[in-house]
This record gives structure tokens, C-alpha cells and sequence, in this order.
């Protein structure tokens, strides 16, 4: 028998790794059925290079027995196996590791896919077992060897026997606590359970003796394989229905519609991968709110070691499920370190691209998908632009859609500039769109011929000031009081018209005390007789939304109430000014703002006075 102690640095780190490391107990199972793997990995590795060694890979496979009498659990694999000096150093060195050693030994090797690397996956089944016992004879030698521990002060290795070349692990479980139920672990459908979430796609066949009735109702045993070893993205697409890939999909990411786009990729280079996406057809319930988590499902060689990994996606691309699948990532990365880990980063770049490319597919090609598309998830790309600060605008600013009031349908910002003369891109914002059609400067700019984005959605105007300028055009505010489609003859002329009732004008503005800036004559209201428009950087539909918000400041928009100056309510104002008529002129001042706040769809602060104003003026 040869006993060893662990060193004290190796103590240290497996108390660190078993109570730190690995926070989810259930892990240990995923370790060793990817140590067990890579045993069979290395025997076939080897039968590939020296040709006296005779192996039947039909054979290859993982076992697990359950004991609940004694309370054990077995993981048995036909692989490699180990002798006593590499059981010394393999399980008696905590962080080393013999797959890393044979992937350098062997690295000439391009295709050599081993899936532990690091060592430590082993000790993880301590957290459940108060021992541990490795039986292993390996393929290079006739004698069997044991290994033991508690974990604790260190290890044993005794000399055993073993017909078979491979190893056998034993997990003589903890006793249950009030915190764990470790007789768990002994129940198979816990013990398939987990394989089928992290392992479902080792490419050996992982088996469990199961009790099943017969066609007599009787019970028998029998073998069961529990994963189905081959991962749908390893495998061409035309090898793959779409059916398969919206049932993988339902299966996986519990939707009940199929998904508007399947994005397969593989990469080769700084970093591989491959990865399996898709775009969903509707927003899941929770899509908009802090209870969402975003990420893609992250396999290692096969093996699943998060469920969401967040660091995969861009906010503004949270809503695309899938699967990454890489070699290059190690299998015991954690949450901590992900953010850090450089061929992560490279993933994650590489898959926005490509997620992006796949949007401008779909909005070149499938227009009625990516309309659908973006009825559910448009408003996570104008985030992306307006949260960003504009960091993203050139990312996304293309894949935004607006709806034109020459078109009557959605339309790209690089469709509008692709057909206008002008330095301007026109916008209105409103509660719908209809409703910003009515819009008295609306109607007039579409008089004129010019084509109006109609902006319905409360963060549009934020995205659009945001972006700036796009292909050099500038976006301008059809509501806004530098919007002028006047020709300088008209602009001279209603300067005249100004001037000449500035006093009147002055007086009205009294009347409204802070709640206008300014009140005017204006050419441009058509049958309209009265508008607000606004100056400066806040829009009405601006104030309309910073003031709905939680706790949001009292925001307040600079508001020009304008007057058109071709219908007859202008008349009767002059006409009461003329008469020294003060009193109705502040009432018929009165009623016309509240007016022009109603046709912008803004509350009237004192309703029942307009009202009464109303019906006084109309009794007369």
C-alpha cells in the first residue's frame, strides 16, 4: 500500500474548490462523466496510432449503478485507465491534470478534442461523498490499482484487481443534513435528469440499469442509454429538417410557436466554435421587464456548463436564444471569471456579427418576418442606440424601422434618404398614427410633398436625437418651431403681420402667463386654426414621457402657441383687441390653448373652466 498526504496548498485549494468553485452539487456528475469520456477518447486516440493495440469501438461506453443499500454511486468507463504512478499523479496532485498532459504530449494532433483540462473536476465529487474510490487498470499494463480518500488528510494507492482495462469511481455518499438530501443522488430519474442537462451530448453512450414492466407487467432490468450523443448543431444543415429544428428548439427553450430564424454557424480561428441560434417570433412574457435573463446556452466540447451565459450577448441582441458549443472554453469557467476570459470576448463579437448579418437578411429578403420580428423586439434595438449614447448607432441604426406617411408602411432610414433631395429627414411624434396624421403641421408638410417618418413609439424621438445625423441629413421636427416651408416672400409677410399685432399678441401671452413661451401668427395651419409647436431640445411628445416615468422631474417643453392667421378665429381676435374687448379676448385666448393642447394630445389643467368658457362664448 502507498499512502500519501495532500501538500497544505493542495488542502487549501480543494476546500476552496469544493465550497467555492462549484456552487450547484449536482456538477460532480457532469465531471466525471467528462473525465470518463476523455478516458475513452484517449484509448481510441491511442488504437488510431499504434496498431498492435486491438480495441472494439462498438464497446466504448459509460456506466452508472446505482447501490442504495450501501449508498453508492459508480461511474464505470472502458477507457484508458490509469496505473499507480498515474493515479499518483493525476488524483493525488489537486489541479493537475492528466487530459492537459496527454493533449500536450499529443499536440500535433489537430483534431484531439479532450474535455477536462484543468484537474479539478475530479475533487468536485467530494461535495457529495465522504469517500471516494478509483479502481483503474490500465491498457498498457496487467496489474489493477485503488485509489482512496476521504478528501481530507490525502490518499491511498493499493494494488487490486481488474479484468478489464478503465475505471471504476465509487462515491460512498454523505449522510443526509437538514440543508442536503444527498439520497438524491440514488434516485434514477435525478441521475438521468442531470446527464440529460449537461451530458446529454457526450458522443459515448451513457448507461443505467432501469426497471421496467414487460407486455406481462412485469418487471424487468435492462440497460438504458441516457443521452443521445449526437448535438444537432454538429451536424450540417442539410442533414437537419426544419422540423427537427423548431422541435430542438421547443424542446429546449419551452416555446410554443416555432422561431422566425434558425442561425447555424461554425468558426475556425483565434477561436472555435459552433452555435446554434434562433430568433423568436414573439417576446416572451417577461421580455421587458428585470425578471428576464438573457444568454446562450454554453457547452464545452459537448458538455453544457451554463445555462445563460449572459457575456454571449449584447443587450440589444437579448432576445436570441441558442447553444455555443467551443473547445477552446474550459469546462470549469465560472460566472466570475467569464467576463475576463478572452476567447469569450472573441465568441461574443464574432456572434453579434453575425447576428446582425442575419437581421439584414432577413429585412432585405423576408420583410413580412422581419416586420414580425420587429413588432416584438424593435424596442430592445432602439435601446441599444439610446443606452448606449450612440455607441451602437452605427450597428444599429440600420435595422430600425419608421413608419412613412408617403409609403403608409414601414420604411428604413436608408430607404427615405435613398429617394430625398433635401439636406432634412421629417419627423412627427404621436400617440398613433392617425392621430399624428391630424396633426395641423403634419398635414401642411404633407401638403408640400414631404414624406414624414410617424413616430409612435416613446423611445423613437430619444433614438432619433440620439443618432444625430444619418448620411449626412439632418432629422428635423415637423412640430418643432424651425420647421419652414415658407418662401421668403410668405416669411416677410407674416413678419409683417406680427409686428403689427405685437401688442395684442403680447397681452394674450399675459394671459398664459409661463405656460407658452411665445404666442404668434402663423401661414402654416391650413384649415387649422391653432397649434402648439415647440422650441429647443424637449418635444411635446418628449415632455409627455420623461413626465410619465417613476419618480421622473416635472419636465416642461418650450410651447409656441401659433394661430393661423387665413382663418376667421384670427379676425375676431383683432377685431376684439380693436374694441378694447379684454376680458373675452383672455377668454377666447384661454380656450384656444387648451384647444391646441387637446389636439396634441396633452391634458387640459383646468378642464371644467374651458369648458364653461366654451359654452359662454357659444351663447352669445
Amino acid at each position: 500500500m502507498k499512502k500519501k498526504e495532500f501538500k497544505a496548498e493542495s488542502k487549501k485549494l480543494l476546500n476552496m474548490m469544493i465550497n467555492s468553485i462549484y456552487t450547484n452539487k449536482e456538477i460532480f456528475l457532469r465531471e466525471l462523466i467528462s473525465n470518463a469520456s476523455d478516458a475513452i477518447d484517449k484509448l481510441d486516440y491511442m488504437a488510431l496510432t499504434n496498431g498492435d493495440l486491438k480495441v472494439n469501438k462498438d464497446e466504448y461506453k459509460i456506466k452508472i449503478e446505482i447501490d442504495k443499500e450501501n449508498r453508492t454511486l459508480k461511474i464505470i468507463d472502458n477507457g484508458i485507465g490509469m496505473t499507480d504512478s498515474e493515479l499518483e499523479s493525476n488524483l493525488g496532485t489537486i489541479a493537475k491534470s492528466g487530459s492537459e498532459l496527454f493533449k500536450e504530449e499529443n499536440s500535433k494532433e489537430k483534431n484531439l478534442e479532450i474535455i477536462g483540462q484543468f484537474g479539478v473536476g475530479f475533487y468536485s465529487s467530494f461535495m457529495v461523498s465522504k469517500k471516494v474510490t478509483v479502481l483503474s487498470k490500465s491498457i498498457n499494463s496487467n496489474k489493477a490499482y485503488i485509489w482512496e480518500s476521504d478528501g481530507v488528510e490525502g490518499f491511498t494507492i493499493t494494488e487490486s484487481e481488474k479484468d478489464t482495462n478503465g475505471s471504476e469511481i465509487t462515491l460512498y455518499l454523505k449522510d443526509n443534513t437538514e440543508e442536503n438530501n444527498y439520497d438524491e443522488f440514488l434516485e434514477n430519474y435525478t441521475i438521468e435528469r442531470i446527464v440529460k442537462k449537461y451530458s446529454d451530448y457526450i458522443k459515448y453512450p451513457i448507461q443505467m440499469e432501469v426497471e421496467i414492466e414487460d407486455k406481462d407487467k412485469k418487471k424487468i432490468k435492462e440497460e438504458k442509454t441516457l443521452n443521445s450523443m449526437v448535438p444537432i448543431w454538429k451536424k450540417k444543415r442539410t442533414e437537419v429538417k426544419d422540423e427537427e429544428y423548431n422541435d430542438f428548439y421547443a424542446d429546449k427553450f419551452y416555446d410554443y410557436e416555432k422561431p422566425l430564424k434558425v442561425i447555424k454557424t461554425e468558426v475556425e480561428g483565434l477561436t472555435s466554435y459552433q452555435a446554434l441560434m434562433f430568433i423568436p417570433s414573439h417576446a416572451p412574457y417577461n421580455y421587458y421587464t428585470k425578471e428576464y435573463e438573457k444568454g446562450l446556452m454554453l457547452y464545452s466540447k459537448g458538455v453544457m456548463i451554463m445555462e445563460k451565459c449572459s457575456d454571449l450577448l449584447p443587450d440589444y441582441f437579448s432576445f436570441v436564444k441558442g447553444i455555443v458549443d467551443s473547445l477552446d472554453i474550459s469546462l470549469n469557467i465560472s460566472r466570475e471569471t467569464m467576463q475576463e476570459d478572452r476567447q469569450v470576448q472573441l465568441i461574443a463579437k464574432s456572434l453579434e456579427t453575425k447576428i446582425k448579418k442575419e437581421l439584414e437578411n432577413m429585412l432585405n429578403n423576408d420583410f413580412a418576418s422581419y416586420q414580425k420580428f420587429y413588432e416584438a423586439f424593435g424596442e430592445q434595438l432602439k435601446y441599444g442606440i439610446y443606452s448606449s449614447y450612440g455607441m451602437n448607432k452605427e450597428l444599429l441604426q440600420d435595422l430600425l424601422l419608421f413608419y412613412s406617411s408617403k409609403e403608409d408602411k414601414f420604411i428604413t432610414l436608408k430607404e427615405y434618404v435613398s429617394r430625398i433631395d433635401g439636406d432634412n429627414i421629417y419627423y412627427a411624434s404621436g400617440e398613433s398614427i392617425d392621430k399624428i396624421k391630424m396633426l395641423p403641421n403634419v398635414e401642411n408638410a404633407i401638403s408640400k410633398g414631404k414624406e414624414v417618418l410617424l413616430l409612435t413609439n416613446y423611445l423613437d424621438e430619444f433614438v432619433i436625437k440620439t443618432i444625430g445625423t444619418y448620411q449626412e441629413k439632418s432629422f428635423m421636427n415637423v412640430l418643432d418651431a424651425n420647421f419652414d416651408l415658407s418662401s421668403e416672400e410668405e416669411k416677410e409677410a407674416l413678419k409683417k403681420v406680427n409686428e403689427e399685432n405685437k401688442e395684442m399678441l403680447s397681452l394674450m401671452k399675459t394671459v398664459l402667463d409661463t405656460n407658452v413661451k411665445d404666442i404668434r401668427f402663423t401661414n402654416r395651419l391650413k384649415n387649422h386654426p391653432v397649434c402648439l409647436i415647440t422650441e429647443g431640445d424637449v418635444s411635446l411628445e418628449m415632455e409627455k414621457v420623461l413626465n410619465s416615468m417613476p419618480n421622473g422631474e416635472n419636465v416642461k417643453a418650450n410651447k409656441i402657441l401659433e394661430i393661423n392667421e387665413d382663418h376667421p378665429i384670427s379676425e375676431k381676435l383683432k377685431e376684439l383687441y380693436r374694441n378694447n374687448d379684454q376680458e373675452n379676448l383672455e377668454k377666447y385666448t384661454k380656450v384656444l390653448y387648451g384647444q391646441a393642447r387637446l389636439i396634441e394630445g396633452l391634458s387640459v389643467e383646468n378642464p371644467t373652466e374651458i369648458t364653461n368658457l366654451i359654452c359662454e362664448i357659444m351663447s352669445k
